[in-house]
């Protein structure tokens, strides 16, 4: 079992892990790899003259032309390292749109944005005196993009989920881009719950900013990478000051690193992100399109297992195709939280309960939250069963 997580012996039922969408599990090659640099090549990366430092740089920039590859960047120097897809998209609200956006602009978001690709530029048009507009979506989960052009128009940048984190919803990026294209509009991704289980091409969609983060694609908490244009990285200033991302040094004035180290500034986070690059390893001996696979079967048995329960509703698009590998439901008058409490204390399976960091998203739909099980490639069918099993049973306990 690659998975160690999995071979835990509670004394309970085995652990059925469906809150992917939120954190992946980690393989026993992630953690070996991070347990190895802190036990063999400890040391700080970059500048370094001695061997342990040299290998340690080697390990780290290695990740960053492994992330290049899998992303389909044109060059390693497009891959920004940061903690998570958060300061990622916030690396790009402060460094590009607070100093290129002129008073008055416009930022174009979606009703279906994470809050991570929604609260920052609601910063940025507050300080700025911006216009921010949201493109909304239908009752079936997918944006109403017959108006989409009318929202571009005298839009500076559009910023856009890849796949929905609560409806599932995969949106055309690609197809979006090149219309914002038209209209001069700067495009960034947030692709958090695309990246880690399908195959992405950032030079196929088309996009000038693309956001991911590492631990939902088996790779350890604390990394992330911005994927951005190389031209529009030169032209931005830094996100943060300090070691590593300055070329020179005077009491009245620096002058910048090359990108991409200008953008990290400080001692980065080296086993995350050799972490990260052994989870890419995993994840290629694999291959995407197999995982895009098997999630598009788990999520075709998950639909057809929840419809069949009594009051339960599905919260997404209805058509497979148009669905990463997550079911967003409502049971009855059952609180989620409770709901997720009653499967995990008596069937020892793991959802995620709330608002899923998307209170516009449920504020539309006249929810305040709603329970979530998401898939990767470590599930199985009989998981899907015993998740029905569990949510009928709860309709009982419950008395609903």
């Amino acid at each position: 079992m690659d998975f160690p997580i999995f071979s835990k012996d509670e004394g309970r039922a085995p652990l059925i892990y469906l809150d992917n969408a939120a954190t992946s599990q980690k393989p026993r090659q992630v953690l070996e790899a991070i347990c190895d640099y802190y036990a063999s090549v400890n040391a700080n990366v970059h500048r370094g003259v001695y061997r342990l430092s040299i290998e340690a740089t080697e390990r780290y920039e290695e990740a960053r032309r492994l992330v290049a590859n899998m992303i389909d960047a044109r060059n390693w120097r497009e891959v920004v390292f940061t903690r998570n897809t958060t300061e990622a998209i916030n690396l790009v609200a402060y460094s590009y749109a607070l100093r290129k956006i002129k008073r008055g602009g416009k930022i174009v978001v979606t009703e279906m944005e994470h809050h991570s690709n929604l609260v920052p530029w609601q910063i940025i048009a507050g300080l700025k005196d911006l216009r921010l507009e949201a493109v909304p979506f239908d009752q079936h989960g997918y944006l109403v993009l017959d108006p989409l052009e009318r929202y571009l128009r005298g839009a500076d940048l559009l910023a856009i989920v890849h796949a929905s984190n609560v409806l599932g919803t995969i949106n055309p990026v690609k197809e979006i881009v090149k219309v914002a294209k038209e209209y001069d509009v700067v495009v960034l991704v947030d692709a958090a719950q695309s990246v880690p289980h399908m195959p992405v091409s950032f030079r196929d969609i088309g996009c000038d900013f693309l956001a991911f983060s590492g631990h939902k694609m088996l790779g350890p908490m604390g990394v992330g990478c911005l994927i951005g244009k190389e031209e529009l990285l030169d032209s931005m200033e830094p996100f943060m000051g300090g070691g590593e991302m300055i070329r020179e040094v005077s009491l009245k004035e620096s002058k910048w690193n090359e990108t991409p180290w200008k953008f990290e500034a400080g001692t980065p986070s080296v086993a995350d992100v050799i972490g990260l690059g052994a989870a890419i390893k995993y994840l290629q001996s694999i291959t995407l399109e197999w995982i895009r696979s098997h999630e598009e079967e788990l999520t075709k048995l998950a639909l057809e297992e929840l419809s069949e329960i009594p009051k339960l509703k599905i919260i997404g698009p209805e058509s497979l195709k148009d669905r990463c590998g997550l079911v967003s439901f409502t049971l009855a008058d059952i609180h989620p939280h409770d709901l997720a409490e009653y499967l995990d204390r008596n069937f020892n399976i793991a959802v995620r309960a709330g608002h899923h960091c998307a209170m516009p998203l449920h504020s539309k739909l006249g929810l305040s939250a709603t329970t979530r099980a998401s898939f990767y490639l470590y599930n199985t069918p009989e998981e899907i069963h015993k998740l029905g099993e569990g949510l009928r049973q709860a309709l009982k306990f419950f008395h609903a």
